[in-house]
């Protein structure tokens, strides 16, 4: 190797000039120099694989200590409380409460898959936000979950105390102990699917007392997920926990006392559809206003002014509003986006929010959802991440509190809170006072005209007239975000009026 100024070494040469002069001590002792980087790096490796074999050794002891070493399949049924994630009544509030009246989960762990069977029925009085409240007696919701479901939805399979620990022996876990209240743990990590981290709390029993993660939300972005499970109980020689709670968001979702455990059970699943491109069906119903339906039975409509257009509401997902964009600028070509209204911060009406926001749209809102969005649409999406995690364009914000008008000086819409309303506290419905039309959501649904009304009128759709009434709104036609085109006298014979 030369080391004359006039030669150009190679770039391996380079290399070597360069971890001599870094690493020759002063003594000429070099080789002793290079055994201890040596050594260094050895013991580094080999600390790895002793914690990686230590992480097997704690799951395997706790997998026999559950008596689950021979577990396939799983359902476990029960009672108690589940909460309605994302439809509080305004942003600082837990969500809704229900009656859990039953509940029963079946999980093939080895396909990955899951069944669930919830019974539920009105557990707050006055009802206070959404999830289709107020209920009238029993409602049955059942949900499917396979390997076409998002992390979202399969995340409930591996959050299990069994199936953490069957996901950690297959996902290179580590472990660590630590105290948590005076109380040790052996907290298991693992990476699922090489982007979502689990810890698991194994306490000296092997029994898993928590797990956490993180899922994918368009309002909140990275969301936490943590599952607490005590009071573990012998079931046919599985143990298994008899109280579960889970905080999404840090709000509770689930608050259930287990009665009935039955391992390796047969477990009925059905598979699920994978998720269809969203449908976009705009209808026309007046000069320059377009009531864009076809998603899910929730829609937007786009208002046409002279040199731009108004949206009102952004619904579902990232996907859905996308599609309405691509959707609105066909209808009404050459002219920007400038606002996006939005009618409540429930999640099913503001998941679009974000991509409004990229799309450079100002967001109004009433004002108990300001300092909200202010946060929501700063937060992390690191695990889908969105056109507004990507592009990381400044959101533009305009609220109000009682009334907001936007106009051209030729076409008005004006923009009314609905005072009083127990579905949310920052809700508004939209008025056109030239075309006699009113926006609204979640006040009040059709129902055929060959069927009776209930007897008891909804509180939302009462509360809905007296606003009406208040503000004086002369209207014909009534645009809902969920349902389809309606008037004024099928809210009249709905709400028991003639």
């Amino acid at each position: 190797m030369s080391l004359d100024p006039a030669v150009k070494p190679s770039w391996k040469s380079q290399l070597e000039i360069r971890y001599i002069h870094l690493f020759r001590p002063r003594s000429k002792n070099f080789t002793t120099m290079k055994k201890s980087i040596f050594l260094i790096v050895s013991l580094a490796v080999t600390s790895f694989c002793l914690n990686a074999q230590d992480a097997q050794t704690v799951i395997n002891n706790a997998v026999k200590s559950l008596g689950a070493s021979d577990l396939k399949t799983l359902e476990y049924s029960g009672s108690g409380y589940v909460f309605s994630f994302g439809q509080n009544p305004n942003p600082n509030m837990p969500w809704p409460k229900f009656n859990a009246k039953s509940y029963t989960k079946g999980i093939n762990y080895e396909s990955g898959a899951s069944t669930q069977r919830l019974v539920r029925t009105q557990a707050e009085n006055p009802p206070r936000g959404g999830g289709m409240q107020p209920l009238i007696g029993e409602q049955t919701q059942n949900q499917m979950i396979d390997s076409n479901s998002p992390w979202t939805g399969r995340a409930q399979i591996w959050i299990t105390p069994h199936g953490f620990l069957k996901a950690a022996l297959s996902n290179k876990p580590t472990v660590k102990s630590t105290k948590v209240g005076g109380k040790k743990f052996n907290v298991v990590s693992f990476t699922a699917e090489n982007k979502y981290k689990l810890n698991g709390y194994l306490n000296e029993q092997g029994e898993v007392e928590k797990v956490e993660t993180w899922v994918d939300n368009a309002v909140l972005g990275d969301v936490p997920v943590e599952v607490n499970y005590s009071e573990y109980k012998d079931f046919n020689g599985l143990k298994f926990p008899t109280r579960i709670l889970q905080k999404d968001g840090g709000h509770p979702v689930y608050v259930l006392t287990i009665t009935e455990v039955k391992p390796n059970a047969e477990v009925t699943l059905q598979p699920s559809t994978p998720a269809a491109a969203p449908v976009v069906a705009p209808e026309k119903v007046a000069e320059g206003i377009h009531y864009v339906a076809g998603g899910g039975a929730t829609a937007s409509i786009a208002v046409e002014f002279a040199d731009f257009v108004t949206v009102l509401e952004a619904p579902l997902s990232e996907v859905r509003s996308l599609a309405v964009i691509d959707e609105v600028k066909k209808l009404i070509p050459n002219k920007p986006i400038k606002y996006l209204v939005n009618t409540h911060h429930h999640f099913d009406h503001s998941s679009g929010l974000r991509t409004y926001v990229a799309e450079g749209a100002i967001i109004v809102t009433h004002d108990v959802n300001k300092a909200f969005y202010q946060k929501t649409f700063k937060a992390p999406h690191t695990l889908n991440p969105d056109k507004l995690e990507l592009s990381k364009k400044k959101p533009m914000i305009e609220s109000f509190t009682d009334k907001k008008t936007i106009t051209d000086g030729t076409r008005t819409i004006e923009l009314h809170h609905i005072a009083g309303n127990l579905h949310n506290d920052g809700i508004i419905m939209i008025y056109f006072p030239k075309e006699k039309m009113i926006a609204v959501c979640d006040m009040f649904a059709r129902i055929p005209a060959d069927q009776p009304v209930p007897e008891k009128t909804s509180p939302f759709t009462l509360n809905l007239l007296e606003n009406i009434d208040r503000l004086k709104l002369d209207f014909d036609v009534i645009l809902p975000f969920h349902g389809t085109v309606s008037n004024k006298a099928e809210l009249m014979r709905v709400a028991g009026r003639k």
